[in-house]
């Protein structure tokens, strides 16, 4: 996959100290959650896409949208889609956390009018819930155990091909385990997960733990305890910032 950010393709058989970094890939955009920009250290780079996994009830959602309305907050255009739940069922979310910047609203099922929707607004974050049940349209309305993987290539295409950030929620089992094959893993950025602590003798009993997993653009394995409040997600004994 080329990462095309308006240049010239580089030459085969130059030097990497001849390579000259578009500035685009040295700023970062901070969401003013102070924990979430520190997970990504300092703030996203944009052509990034990174999958979401977390445990049943974690809070995939609950996060995405305390995300959304943040990075509205800050200037950004962002568009959430959702194809699991009805946007009046979001709505609901979103007046019980009590968000007050509100993101641009979406419920396609269909890849190519999500991107279509997507570049009608110039949205600069897109956020997907969730990757398993959206259709790239090989086979009409039919899918198959590849559609995911389609489905995840043409949004990271469409974030590097326009400098863009995409979240995409990958739905995970009972247990915790990832459904979808490994490769998914491999061809996005950035892998982020979240779960509730239920080891009774742990320190963070009952707390959320969000972990980055992978991130290519700097070290990851970086772990934030989270609870669960009124509002959303709140770092645990941290910074108590509220985005309203």
């Amino acid at each position: 996959m080329q990462l095309n950010v308006g240049i010239n393709d580089i030459k085969n058989g130059t030097n990497i100290m001849d390579v000259k970094v578009p500035d685009i890939l040295r700023q970062r955009v901070k969401s003013n959650l102070p924990w979430i920009d520190d997970l990504f250290n300092g703030g996203f780079i944009r052509t990034t896409t990174t999958l979401f996994t977390g445990t049943p009830g974690a809070g995939k959602t609950t996060l995405m949208l305390q995300l959304a309305n943040a990075l509205t907050g800050a200037g950004h255009t962002v568009m959430f889609n959702t194809a699991e739940e009805s946007l009046y069922q979001i709505k609901m979310v979103v007046e019980r956390l009590r968000l007050q910047k509100g993101f641009v609203a979406g419920q396609d099922s269909e890849m190519e009018k999500l991107i279509k929707h997507a570049d009608e607004i110039d949205a600069e974050f897109l956020m997907i819930d969730s990757l398993q049940c959206m259709n790239d349209g090989k086979y009409g309305q039919h899918t198959n155990t590849k559609t995911p993987s389609r489905c995840l290539e043409m949004v990271t295409n469409w974030a590097k091909e326009r400098q863009k950030c995409a979240f995409v929620i990958g739905q995970v089992g009972k247990s915790g385990q990832f459904k979808g094959e490994m490769a998914l893993k491999h061809m996005v950025d950035a892998h982020m997960h979240l779960c509730l602590d239920v080891q009774e003798k742990s320190d963070t009993y009952g707390l959320r733990l969000l972990e980055l997993q992978k991130y290519r653009f700097g070290p990851g394995g970086k772990t934030f305890v989270l609870d669960m409040r009124e509002r959303g997600l709140r770092e645990f004994n941290g910074r108590s910032t509220v985005i309203e």
